[in-house]
C-alpha cells in the first residue's frame, strides 16, 4: 500500500457500526468530514459530534444508503461479517474508498487504511504496520508524540520566513538555505518547545540574523 493524505473538508463519510471501533473512527473523521453512523444501538462514547441514525439494514438495502449519502469513504465497522462483506461490495461498485475494521493483513483493491497519527498541526505524521501489529502502531505514535513536539510551530516559521524573504526578492536558493537552516537550528527549536520565544519574535529574529551573516546558524 502507498500512504496518502487526503482531504475530506466538505466530504461525507459514512460509517456503519455504533460501537467503540465506530465511535473511534467518527471522531477521527469528524475532524474535517460531515460523518453519518448508521446503527441499530450506539455505544456510551463520544462520536465526535457525527450525525448518529438508528437504523439495521441488511444487506440488500447497504447500496441505497451509498446512493443516498454519496460518501467520499464508508467505513465498514459492524460485528456482523456478511453485512462488512455487503458494505465492502457496494463501495467498490460504486467506486467508492473503504475502510474495514474488521479486517488486518490483506487488504482488497480500493480499501484504505487508517493509520495511527501523531498531530502538531499543520504537521501530521502516520505510521500503519499493514494491519500486522497494531501495538507497535500504537508505541510508535507514543515515541513521535514527543518528537514532534513543536514542530507544528516550526512549520508555521518556516511559511513565514520563506514568505517574506520572498516578498523581499531573495533567490530562491538562498530562501532555500535560510530556511533550512532554521529547521537545523537547535536553539529555535528550544526557544518554540519551551515557549522562551514566540513565533513572530523567532521569525523576526531569524530574518535579522540571517539576512546579515550570511545565513550561518548553528
Amino acid at each position: 500500500m502507498i500512504p496518502l493524505l487526503h482531504d475530506f473538508t466538505d466530504a461525507t463519510v459514512l460509517v456503519f457500526g455504533g460501537g467503540p471501533v465506530g465511535a473511534r473512527k467518527a471522531r477521527r473523521f469528524a475532524r474535517e468530514a460531515r460523518v453519518i453512523v448508521v446503527s441499530p444501538a450506539f455505544a456510551d462514547r463520544d462520536f465526535g459530534g457525527a450525525e448518529l441514525v438508528r437504523a439495521a439494514p441488511d444487506a440488500d438495502e447497504i447500496t441505497g444508503w451509498l446512493e443516498r449519502a454519496a460518501p467520499a469513504l464508508v467505513v465498514a465497522a459492524t460485528d456482523d461479517e456478511a453485512i462488512n462483506d455487503a458494505i465492502a461490495d457496494a463501495a467498490r461498485e460504486r467506486g467508492t474508498l473503504i475502510n474495514r475494521a474488521d479486517r488486518s493483513g490483506e487488504r482488497d483493491t480500493g480499501s484504505v487504511v487508517v493509520p495511527a497519527t501523531v498531530r502538531n498541526d499543520p504537521v501530521v505524521v502516520s505510521v500503519a504496520t499493514g494491519g500486522q501489529a497494531p501495538a507497535l502502531s500504537k508505541y510508535l505514535r507514543q515515541e513521535l508524540e514527543e518528537t514532534l513536539s513543536g514542530a507544528g510551530e516550526m512549520a508555521r516559521v518556516c511559511a513565514a520566513v520563506r514568505e517574506e524573504l520572498k516578498s523581499r526578492d531573495v533567490t530562491t536558493d538562498r530562501r532555500r538555505q535560510i530556511v533550512t537552516d532554521v529547521v537545523n537550528s537547535t536553539d529555535v527549536w528550544t526557544a518554540l518547545r519551551t515557549g522562551t520565544s514566540n513565533s513572530s519574535q523567532v521569525i523576526e529574529d531569524v530574518l535579522a540574523e540571517d539576512l546579515s551573516t550570511g545565513g550561518d546558524r548553528s
